[in-house]
């Protein structure tokens, strides 16, 4: 390595920390917009051969802010209000009826505060997701800007993602044939990821939902965001709301509410994850749910709620490095 080499690598590294600084606060919505254009390309390919590329990435964006970005923004806001209820112990439950009938089956003796303890289970929550109280507000300030800026980096994906994609293959120092070997790998971990976890995930919970709401069960979004997340748990998932949820309803005296919540729960939100998940998911993403959760909740602690999508990608993309590495160079 001469003087030059050595310089260019010692400047690289200097520039990419000032860049990583700059880029941190906003670095969920960076892979975020990522993560989009990712999955809107295939789209936009198509597309783009009818209307041309420009207004195929407009009209793309604009399908999913009124789809996607203004319904999420709507749910967080509730989600938002229900947690600040929920920590100043306004469950909306019939928690009396419940802490009676747990009497009755452990003994009065017993002593159970099941609002207090719901009470500072929302408390908790907000200060894993927000920080603070305050943080709230500091939230959805950041998730504005964040937004728009995800927004303007989708459309120069779209539009110049396969200059992006050429000159990365340019740049990353690795022979063609594993250059293209790690692209596939994460190409299909990410898919998998993206479609066969986190979107099943998704929709089961928003299923679950549906019959919660059905069942009167009040602060259905915010059970739902719950579920959203015990639903990448093998077996048993979503079901660690629905069926107390339904045994709820039994103990308050709702007995055919909760009967026919946990017939639709067994029935059709277990059948769907059944079903889905093996038609959805990619074989060849290869991650157990286990890890896909751990990112969830590693990438929730860490960045807030975007870390729901974050996480699972960055440890795919970690394992489909490792595991390019494993074949082509494990044998050096």
């Amino acid at each position: 390595m001469n003087r030059g080499q050595a310089f260019l690598l010692v400047l690289i590294g200097l520039v990419s920390a000032v860049t990583l600084f700059v880029v941190v606060p906003f670095l969920e919505y960076v892979i975020g917009a990522l993560i989009l254009g990712y999955v809107l390309y295939p789209v936009h390919r198509r597309l783009e051969r009818r209307i041309g590329g420009v207004a195929s990435a407009v009209t793309l964006i604009t399908g999913t802010v009124v789809a996607v970005i203004v319904p999420l923004a709507y749910i967080v806001s509730v989600f938002v209000a229900d947690l600040r209820a929920l920590s100043a112990g306004q469950t909306g439950l019939d928690t009396a009826a419940v802490e009676r009938r747990l009497s009755e089956l452990l003994g009065p003796d017993a002593e159970i505060e099941l609002g207090d303890l719901l009470a500072a289970a929302g408390d908790q929550l907000i200060r894993v997701l927000f920080g603070s109280y305050a943080g709230i507000v500091t939230f959805a300030l950041q998730a504005g800007i964040g937004t728009a800026l995800m927004l303007f980096l989708v459309y120069y994906l779209l539009r110049d993602g396969p200059a992006f994609v050429a000159w990365g293959k340019e740049t990353v120092p690795l022979p063609p044939d594993v250059t293209e070997d790690l692209l596939s790998k994460i190409d299909a971990t990410t898919w998998g990821v993206v479609i066969g976890h986190i979107v099943v995930a998704v929709l089961q919970a928003l299923i679950a939902g549906i019959g919660l709401w059905a069942a009167g069960i009040p602060k259905v979004i915010f059970w739902t965001f719950v579920m959203a997340v015990l639903a990448l748990l093998p077996l048993i998932g979503s079901f660690l709301v629905w069926g107390p949820a339904a045994g709820y309803l039994v103990v308050v005296d709702e007995v055919t509410a909760g009967v026919v919540l946990a017939l639709y729960g067994i029935v059709v939100v277990s059948l769907f994850d059944n079903y889905a998940r093996p038609i959805l998911i990619d074989q060849q993403a290869g991650l157990n749910p286990g890890v896909i959760l751990v990112g969830v909740a590693g990438g929730i602690y860490s960045i807030g709620f975007t870390g729901l999508f974050v996480g699972p990608i960055v440890i795919g993309v970690l394992a489909a490095t490792l595991e390019t590495f494993r074949t082509e160079y494990d044998r050096i």
